[in-house]
């Protein structure tokens, strides 16, 4: 049986961020957490979220990278001690991960471990606080996604998958991703290019998803370079943050080898958009074979040949993005790796892989990336 659901509400413009407290008060939060990151706060846009707000609002701004339970937890403390009532993401997937960790933990007892995937507790996601994203990178999708992925305390890379951790609104103003370096813009992009080829190559049946994944696709091939050019285009921000947006919306036919095997490199420190722009080219080479006919549909909207190799132009892509191109530039070892194959066969998203892998399968991809 296809099961196919859609988001919640997403304001999407220049100047959505103005929006801001009207979208509060449709959810009745009065004394909402901002949570956010050092280079968003030094970047002002946490101060363009407090002057929309027109007051001042209690603020954890220590998001780590990857975010990390005991962070969710210290933020968790802030929200109490301030008897906040709702949360405010302002930032990458990491704040608006952290901010659906500190909703969750606000209103469900016990600790994060209890609802993640691998411990069998996503069913036990009940209502949460209410959540408002405000990206201000264009490509986790976080902002319409119902995952939160975090490290837990134990140092084990954990995902919390349920539809009630969709941020209740996404307020998407690309003007706030004008001020986003070109490694993140491109390292960004190239998650939100993942997402879409990877739904689109999931086997589960989902048209309306197919659709929005190569639109994805599209833009982000189209438009990721020109951003990485030249960040204040803004008709490119535009763009990429629109291709963002596809890509989280079709996380519900799943992704693929990719994700799975950037996760558990991920728990080690390293940057999810460069690891999943890193694993795309060998991926796409290991499933060429399994899903010929959807690769051909893809070269069809990326603009290349019949005759082209998908796995080539994926690899020229980052290259000239001027991203890392092998593992070991980011410090990764053959041990990370060998340790890496073997998790990732567990990761849920290998489930949706066109065809699940072995960690043979894992530890060849991962080998031939590495160095």
């Amino acid at each position: 049986m296809a099961l196919i659901t859609y988001v919640s509400r997403v304001q999407f413009e220049a100047g959505a961020i103005a929006l801001l407290p009207d979208e509060l008060a449709l959810l009745g939060v009065k004394n909402p957490l901002l949570i956010s990151d050092p280079g968003v706060a030094a970047a002002g846009l946490v101060d363009r979220a407090q002057e929309a707000l027109a007051q001042a609002a209690p603020v954890y701004g220590d998001t780590p990278s990857n975010p990390t339970e005991a962070a969710a937890l210290d933020a968790l403390s802030v929200y109490r001690a301030h008897d906040c009532d709702g949360v405010v993401a302002v930032g990458g997937g990491s704040s608006i991960d952290l901010a659906k960790a500190v909703a969750l933990l606000a209103t469900h007892p016990g600790e994060l471990a209890d609802y993640t995937m691998a411990g069998g507790g996503s069913d036990r996601i009940g209502r949460i606080a209410p959540v408002i994203a405000v990206p201000t990178t264009a490509g986790t999708g976080a902002e319409v996604g119902r995952a939160a992925s975090l490290t837990l305390i134990d140092g084990g890379k954990a995902a919390c998958v349920n539809p009630r951790l969709i941020p209740r609104v996404a307020i998407c103003d690309p003007d706030l991703t004008l001020s986003l370096p070109p490694r993140q813009t491109a390292s960004t992009g190239m998650d939100a290019l993942s997402h879409g080829i990877e739904a689109f190559c999931s086997p589960r049946i989902n048209p309306p998803a197919d659709a929005i994944a190569l639109d994805c696709v599209a833009r982000a091939a189209t438009w990721l370079p020109r951003a990485v050019a030249d960040g204040d285009d803004r008709e490119a921000r535009w763009q990429m943050a629109m291709a963002a947006v596809e890509g989280g919306m079709v996380f519900q036919k799943g992704l693929g080898a990719v994700h799975a095997a950037s996760h558990p490199l991920g728990a080690l420190g390293h940057h999810h958009g460069e690891l999943n722009a890193i694993l795309l080219p060998p991926v796409l080479r290991r499933n060429q074979a399994l899903a010929s006919d959807k690769f051909a549909r893809l070269k069809e909207v990326i603009g290349i040949g019949d005759d082209d190799d998908l796995a080539d132009w994926a690899e020229g892509l980052v290259q000239s993005l001027d991203l890392p191109t092998r593992l070991a530039e980011l410090g990764i070892t053959e041990s990370d790796v060998d340790a890496a194959a073997e998790q990732a066969v567990g990761e849920h998203l290998n489930q949706t892989n066109p065809r699940p892998l072995n960690a043979s399968e894992y530890r060849d991809i991962l080998h031939k990336a590495l160095i």
